[in-house]
């Protein structure tokens, strides 16, 4: 299957063959049929991509500040080399779009094979999604331009600014900003029975959504036209849904909002507050996380895990579901907000219009459009642009997993030493295994590690996948006949621990663990220097093995072990040294 990657050091767009994904728990596998190109969000990632570093640097000074903490921690060479490693990397684009399921894992049962759905988050610019259960959701049949679904995404966000602005049918709200949210949200406004007030520099009113007035942001009496249309109260509400680099949005919605009004910022500018129309009017300010509760929570978005909705009435999957209930009744329609349908294998063209626009194109909803595609359901693609060696010149891997830690520092590692001819990938799918791929091609990249183990050109298996899957793998390799590589930790309980012993002894294989402390050239002088042969001895060790956020699966004790089996276990093995 085809997926496509922004180049983020030059912001040139790329299609990559990668497997088609496999189900997992939780999961569902959505063939897609159309998806949105965003004209803000991946319109300032593609911008972003096309800048030096100098600006990129200026631009993303979050992103400088980790810079410089590792480079305190890991040394100027070793800082570079990741950083440097991190922009060659390819970035997924995409996040909404319409789909029907071919499969669903253990735990789905909202929608089945064969159902049409509207999917965000890791709905990406791709053939095959495979996308969370609370992610998506079913498009009925009387939704007959289900194209319309596609923008489901961006109706979440709509929504769960609506929600936080709490807003009541019969007020008048205001939206700052008349874009493709903005649209969106003035259309649902209407849809709930609010008068809705659209501002913006330049006026962008569709016939489909209808105001009950339009004022130009930039008039000197914007504020004063406002009240007039409320008969001199302000409106109830203020949704901002602009992107600039202005304060202006924030300081219009102050002017025009009533006393204890609330102000609900879903776009992106400046957020600089004046203090004296908010405390003169008790104003209050909030802003909308996305698509609504659940973004950015591992349990919810990646294990499928749903919050229940006696406590969270609106979440992510809740609030696409209101969206495509508003569309399937009728009750919104944003057919002519779609001004173009660009086929997805000239998905470039849709990126240069939203960033360039040589031919000054009027653009508001850009589709992308999937057609059939007989080669999008294979299970391995080839890569003739790998290197091959002559037999036995050199180490000839095959690597299961391609996470993070693989793609920033063992394959460019291995790469650099010149010992290893990379012949086989196998990843169960998602954007790990194309971005390794990119770095470091491999003669095939399967979804099917068996294909590895079988394969009798490999010399070398090396496991780098989630910890409580390394004792399979291991045991698999090691009764295939192959030479094995894990990383640490080897395994997480006494059992596995057995097995894997088991089936070393009876194998020819040999089997070696990333335990490489030991090798450092400081131990390797400590070693030298303090060793003694007193018992008992005392070892007091402080180890700094970095930060690593909370809902990562590492503290995951059925996934990762926690940090004492996943990282701890290097300071033990170096004790045992």
């Amino acid at each position: 299957m085809k997926q496509l990657f922004l180049n983020v050091s030059d912001g040139s767009m790329k299609l990559i063959d990668q497997p088609m994904p496999t189900v997992k728990e939780n999961m569902a596998l959505v063939e897609s049929l159309y998806t949105v190109v965003s004209a803000g969000t991946e319109r300032g990632l593609a911008s972003f991509g096309g800048k030096n570093l100098i600006q990129k640097a200026l631009e993303r000074p979050d992103q400088v500040k980790k810079v410089m903490e590792k480079l305190s921690t890991d040394g100027i060479v070793t800082t570079i080399e990741s950083a440097f490693n991190k922009l060659a990397e390819p970035m997924p684009m995409g996040y909404s779009g319409v789909g029907r399921v071919i499969a669903c894992g253990k735990g789905v049962t909202e929608v089945q094979a064969g159902d049409l759905v509207a999917m965000v988050g890791t709905a990406y610019h791709c053939e095959i999604n495979r996308v969370s259960r609370t992610m998506l959701t079913k498009v009925p049949e009387e939704l007959t331009d289900y194209r319309q679904a596609a923008f489901c995404a961006l109706g979440g966000i709509a929504l769960e600014g609506i929600h936080q602005a709490e807003v009541v049918p019969g007020e008048t709200v205001a939206v700052i900003g008349m874009g493709l949210v903005g649209q969106i949200v003035c259309r649902i406004l209407n849809a709930y029975g609010c008068d809705v007030i659209g501002y913006d520099v330049v006026d962008k009113t569709m016939p489909g959504t209808r105001l009950k007035a339009f004022i130009n942001s930039g008039d000197d009496n914007a504020a004063d036209m406002t009240k007039a249309l409320t008969r001199g109260r302000g409106v109830d509400k203020v949704i901002i849904t602009a992107a600039t680099n202005s304060n202006a949005p924030m300081d219009l919605a102050a002017a025009i909002a009533r006393d204890r009004g609330i102000i609900c910022m879903i776009g992106v500018t400046q957020m600089n507050i004046d203090r004296r129309p908010y405390y003169e009017r008790e104003l209050s300010f909030r802003i909308a996380r996305s698509y609504g509760a659940g973004r950015y929570d591992s349990t919810y978005e990646q294990k499928g895990i749903d919050y229940p909705i006696g406590y969270v009435r609106f979440t992510e999957g809740r609030n696409i579901e209101e969206f495509v209930r508003l569309l399937a009744q009728g009750r919104i329609s944003l057919a002519d907000i779609i001004t173009h349908e660009i086929p997805f294998e000239k998905a470039a063209e849709a990126y240069e219009m939203i960033t360039k626009n040589p031919n000054h194109e009027r653009y508001i909803g850009v589709l992308l459009k999937y057609d059939e595609n007989d080669t999008k359901w294979q299970s391995r693609i080839e890569n003739p642009k790998a290197k091959r060696a002559a037999s036995g010149e050199k180490i000839r891997l095959g690597l299961i997993g391609a996470g993070n830690f693989v793609r920033s520092t063992m394959l460019p590692i291995m790469k650099e030493t010149g010992l290893f001819e990379f012949r086989g990938l196998a990843t169960t799918g998602g954007v790990g295994g194309a971005q390794a791929n990119d770095g470091t091609p491999f003669g095939y990249t399967t979804n099917n590690y068996q294909e590895l183990l079988s394969d009798p050109e490999i010399d070398l298996i090396a496991v780098s996948t989630q910890h409580n899957s390394h004792a399979k793998f291991v045991i698999e390799a090691l009764k295939a006949g192959k030479n094995v590589y894990c990383e640490k930790p080897l395994c997480l309980t006494l059992d596995e621990l057995t097995a894997i012993k088991e089936a070393y002894e009876q194998s020819e294989g040999e089997l070696f663990v990333g335990l490489n402390r030991r090798h450092a050239p400081l131990i390797q002088q400590i070693k030298r220097e303090m060793k003694t042969d007193q018992i008992p001895a005392v070892y007091d060790f402080i180890g700094n093995a970095g930060f690593i956020p909370k809902d990562h699966w590492v503290h995951d004790e059925a996934a990762g072990g926690g940090r004492i089996l996943g990282e701890a276990c290097h300071f033990v093995d170096l004790i045992q040294y």
